[in-house]
């Protein structure tokens, strides 16, 4: 990739974000109702190749339970709320009610209160008893104590999910999570990130995980890119993981990883956008904490909003545009994107001539900076 010159004694190569490119419509054009947007990863087959984040704002039990009614998968965060208070739905409340100058402090506080592993095994029984997928996520320095306490309530899809996650963490004051190790004695499927890079994403890959995530504080609440100085742009983060996939599989002898878009995903041009980039599935935050019906209550936050000693995220207001099936499924009243991203996945495809996800990674890709009127 040609490299650019941002100083004598440094260079940099050109990195894009979904808005700078856009997709190119072929010699063929299908009708909507013709194109498949199904994903399975291991043995779990879904009808959309959405995952719910797992954010406090996002995803509550119930939260899980619909998306899995829809088709998606709702993945539960066991270090929020809902595993640290037996009545998360006043702290909700609270946090939803704070002003902008209190919201940090306040969070760090409601934050502090201690992990419950009975709340863990009881929210995971609710969404099992649902009937529909259960996943949860765990960050890398939670995985080692409570790992064992989400197996044995039975979650189908364990993910580790932390700003970025790598398969080689030094640690000079702590024993760190061997990914390798921990993901071959694990009896169900682990999803791991972020990465955004192809070196990191070929180690996760190697660890045995059944999917990559791919993002580094592109998030809507995120607020790493000022605080760290640290960004990848989503267009070629999720190609240069897509290039680590390609090859691992070759490496593995057949061995598919699914690389997942999380971060940067506000709209559904973004969703396509990154599939068309080499995504499988993408994870949504801020995109579906704009429905009615999810907990954030037209606010969105992650963890990063309340970390004890530097917090680099925000709570911040997004609005509602409507239910979670209209988000998904529409119909959509507004034009920007923000509601039946299902529908327009499947336009997209259909007008560029493409019947399935993992054809539509083939679709043509040009350079388009994108100028807003």
């Amino acid at each position: 990739m040609t490299e650019v010159e941002i100083g004598v004694s440094k260079r940099a190569r050109r990195a894009y974000a979904f808005d700078d490119i856009a997709i190119v419509p072929s010699r063929r054009t299908r009708d909507p109702r013709d194109v498949s947007v199904g994903w399975s990863i291991d043995a779990f087959q879904f009808e959309t190749p959405i995952i719910a984040a797992p954010m406090d704002s996002v995803v509550s039990p119930a939260t899980a339970i619909r998306m899995g009614q829809l088709g998606g998968l709702g993945v539960l965060d066991l270090e929020g709320v809902w595993t640290r208070y037996d009545d998360p739905e006043a702290v909700l409340a609270e946090i939803r009610g704070l002003s902008d100058d209190e919201s940090v402090v306040r969070m760090q506080e409601i934050y502090s209160q201690p992990i419950k592993p009975e709340l863990v095994t009881a929210r995971i029984a609710e969404i099992r008893a649902a009937g529909v997928p259960v996943a949860a996520a765990l960050s890398p320095q939670r995985t080692q104590d409570l790992y064992q306490t989400v197996v044995d309530a039975g979650v189908d899809l364990f993910v580790i999910r932390g700003t970025t996650v790598s398969a080689e963490h030094v640690s000079k004051n702590a024993e760190p999570l061997n990914l390798k190790k921990f993901i071959y004695e694990l009896d169900v499927p682990v999803i791991v990130g972020g990465a955004s890079t192809y070196t990191a994403a070929l180690h996760l890959m190697r660890t045995g995980a059944a999917g990559v995530l791919v993002g580094f504080g592109g998030g809507a609440a995120s607020t790493t890119r000022a605080s760290l100085g640290i960004h990848a742009p989503m267009a070629s983060a999720v190609a240069d993981v897509a290039g680590a996939r390609r090859d691992y599989l070759d490496e593995s002898g057949g061995r598919y990883v699914h690389v997942i878009a999380d971060g940067g995903l506000g709209t559904s041009g973004d969703l396509v956008k990154a599939i068309a980039c080499g995504a499988d599935a993408v994870m949504l935050g801020a995109a579906l904490a704009r429905a009615d019906d999810v907990p954030g209550g037209g606010f969105h936050w992650g963890a990063e909003a309340h970390h004890p000693e530097l917090p680099r995220g925000r709570r911040m207001q997004v609005g509602t545009v409507g239910s979670l099936e209209e988000i998904l499924y529409g119909p959509a009243t507004s034009v920007d994107g923000t509601s039946n991203i299902m529908g327009a996945l499947r336009r997209s495809m259909a007008t560029t001539g493409y019947s399935d996800l993992k054809e539509f990674q083939r679709v043509e890709v040009v350079v388009a900076p994108y100028q807003p009127h």
